[in-house]
């Protein structure tokens, strides 16, 4: 049969459906998620890769080295974005590579690859889901087996196509052809899938220009490449030189020690792939931590800082007024810590909503003066330096939406770095004015200044001018609060001059009053019940014992203290009890086992679960336990006396017979 007069039918149907694909992909492309981090990508796709192309022996086909970023743009942006790079990407290097091809074969080419890589697409949606949802999740071995299938599915599809094509012309059948000029392209496609989830997970870790760093691992792919084509092509002339000369049989031998010196090779360099693959999974992971570690703690000494100067402060205050302002100030920057350490639960939980709410704006600053009064004012006169703070307050009424203490951390970050600017003291200035729909908060010092290198790299994670003393990551958590905040940040520095930070957020639409100006929850004490309830508490921390009990007892209640599960039930077998607080986290009898004992004698009493954990308490274990109330560690005071409230309330109607089951 006469297999060429298929040839051309072929390629129109797979230019056909190559547009149906492309036109499929653009119509579900992404618009909204694409940024000018694209451009670069499709650049070097584009541009360098068709530079990058390797002939297929004894074929007219090549073989470009685009798979890498397509693979690439597949995990960062989607699968509709990759299709329509594949087509574009191998049309323009059959087009205007170094050996251009017709238009019509450019078309066939873009067509093939659009078609093997929208085959690819379906194939991980449908085992793994989206794929760029996948590539933002952990390095895992579902990740890795993704990548795998990507490799796979993308080298079956595009040498069969290509396979079918060269069958047709040559008149042999498609198995034989793809045996003997397909099978060894494999390598671009695993290596290329490799290289493209390493880069991605560096990315995640380091920012989107750490793609850099996967380049030496692309070029040695494309080396390896090239030497193994190159050696196919020294044995297939060596074999045919020795042909000739009647050396058929040492040929043959020669040429199978050296396939599986190949072979060899290719197996070491998939398990030196592998090894670079779990070595960097390990640093990402380390690094992830480090950088955690690090920011909790920039985050708790700043907060611990305001709490022991405020605290200081106090010991000599004698003026009412100014220790329950100060009281005030410490609550708040406690309250600040609580919020810190329930972003790290929702970092970990990997939630990202935010309870935004009106924010007065100069209250805000006020607050940000008190909080930092012991750092440029006390510590700074007890070392010979004279700091000078000044306020410039606008509209009494400018509001924005945000998270408060996000926005007092970022303020108290960089009034701390505009201290350490001006170690000869000099005049810190807080202004804020409204413009445009949107409130503008301005730090300024007439500090040392920045050089324009240092400027242009503020809020880079990591980068310090503090040496040891610093960790670079205060201006860095403060840029991600604002962008979170829908703001931008401005920064305006001349060396020997000062610096200014310029905040810019959008302006609260309702002018609703915002919390911060509501009457503390912590001071509005619960109205004392008319019958005094008999408390058990339990907690294996003293200092959070002492605090409850006196709490409790300030409203006549009657409370007795536990310092562990199995003194509590001992306690609770000698005495009748209303109500048993308990902590979760204790030694010996947790929380939980506490209160599954208590049950089983008493199916009434009234439980409440006081812990750290917070949010993390499930449902499904509250219920099993059968626990009224779960409170979050710090707590206030109004809520222990509104729960001391109801647990009165609850035994007025109990019978106290029913304390002790027989």
């Amino acid at each position: 049969m006469d297999k060429q007069r298929f040839v051309r039918p072929y390629m129109w149907a797979v230019v056909a459906a190559g547009a149906c694909v492309t036109a499929y992909s653009a119509a579900g492309l992404p618009v909204a998620r694409l940024d000018l981090r694209l451009v670069p990508l499709v650049a070097v796709t584009l541009l360098v890769s068709s530079r990058f192309c390797i002939p297929i022996p004894r074929t007219t086909g090549q073989v470009s080295f685009s798979d890498t970023f397509i693979f690439l743009t597949m995990l960062l942006y989607g699968g509709d974005v990759a299709v329509l790079l594949a087509a574009a990407e191998l049309f323009a290097a059959s087009r205007f590579g170094k050996k251009p091809f017709s238009i019509f074969t450019s078309l066939f080419n873009g067509a093939m690859m659009a078609c093997s890589t929208f085959i690819t697409v379906l194939f991980v949606r449908l085992l793994f889901g989206p794929v760029d949802v996948l590539a933002r999740g952990e390095f895992s071995a579902s990740f890795v087996a993704a990548l795998c299938v990507m490799g796979l599915v993308q080298y079956v599809a595009n040498s069969t196509i290509a396979a079918v094509h060269t069958s047709l012309k040559a008149g042999e059948p498609v198995w034989v052809t793809w045996r003997n000029k397909y099978l060894w392209t494999s390598i671009t496609y695993f290596g290329g899938a490799s290289a493209a989830g390493l880069a991605v997970k560096l990315a995640s870790t380091a920012g989107f220009y750490a793609l850099v760093a996967a380049a030496p691992i692309i070029f040695i792919v494309y080396l390896t490449y090239r030497t193994y084509l190159d050696n196919v092509e020294a044995m297939a002339a060596a074999a045919k030189a020795e042909a000739a000369a009647g050396g058929r049989a040492e040929s043959a031998a020669q040429q199978a020690e050296q396939a599986r010196k190949h072979v060899e090779e290719l197996s070491h360099y998939i398990a030196e792939q592998k090894r670079i693959r779990e070595q960097y999974a390990q640093i990402e992971k380390l690094s992830a931590l480090g950088e955690l570690a690090s920011g909790v703690a920039h985050d708790f000494n700043n907060t611990l800082a305001g709490i022991l100067g405020r605290a200081q402060l106090l010991l000599s205050a004698k003026d009412p007024a100014k220790v329950e302002a100060g009281l005030q100030l410490i609550i708040k920057t406690a309250k600040d810590g609580a919020r810190t350490i329930k972003r790290i639960q929702d970092f970990a939980r990997q939630r990202r909503d935010h309870d935004f709410q009106p924010v007065a704006v100069d209250q805000l600053l006020l607050d940000v003066r008190e909080i930092t009064r012991p750092r440029w004012k006390n510590r700074a006169e007890s070392e010979g330096v004279h700091i000078t703070l000044e306020l410039q307050l606008g509209s009494d009424d400018a509001r924005v939406m945000g998270d408060e203490s996000e926005l007092r951390e970022v303020l108290v970050n960089m009034v701390f770095n505009a201290v350490d600017a001006m170690p000869s003291g000099g005049t810190l200035t807080l202004s804020t004015r409204e413009s445009n729909g949107a409130i503008e908060i301005a730090v300024s010092d007439n500090g040392t200044g920045m050089t324009e290198d240092v400027r242009s790299r503020v809020f880079d994670p990591f980068f310090t001018t503090k040496g040891k003393a610093g960790m670079g990551l205060g201006l860095s958590v403060s840029y991600g609060i604002i962008r979170r905040h829908e703001g931008v940040v401005e920064v305006e520095s001349e060396v020997g001059r000062g610096t200014t930070f310029r905040i810019k957020l959008p302006a609260a639409k309702s002018a609703a009053k915002p919390a911060a100006e509501s009457a503390s929850p912590a001071l509005a004490l619960v109205p004392q019940p008319s019958g005094a309830a008999r408390i058990l508490v339990v907690d294996d921390e003293e200092h959070v014992r002492e605090l409850l009990k006196d709490i409790l007892e300030s409203e006549g209640y009657g409370v007795r203290l536990a310092r562990d599960g199995r003194e509590a039930l001992a306690l609770l077998d000698g005495a009748d009890f209303d109500a048993v607080f308990t902590d979760l986290g204790m030694k010996g009898m947790s929380g939980w086992e506490l209160a599954h004992a208590i049950r089983e004698r008493d199916g009434a009493m009234p439980l409440a679960v006081i812990t750290g954990w917070g949010d993390a308490v499930g449902s499904g274990e509250r219920s099993d336990a059968r626990v009224d109330w779960v409170v979050t560690k710090p707590f206030d005071t109004a809520q222990i006396l509104s729960i001391a409230r109801e647990v009165a309330r609850r035994a007025e109607s109990r019978p106290k017979s029913a304390g002790v089951a027989a």
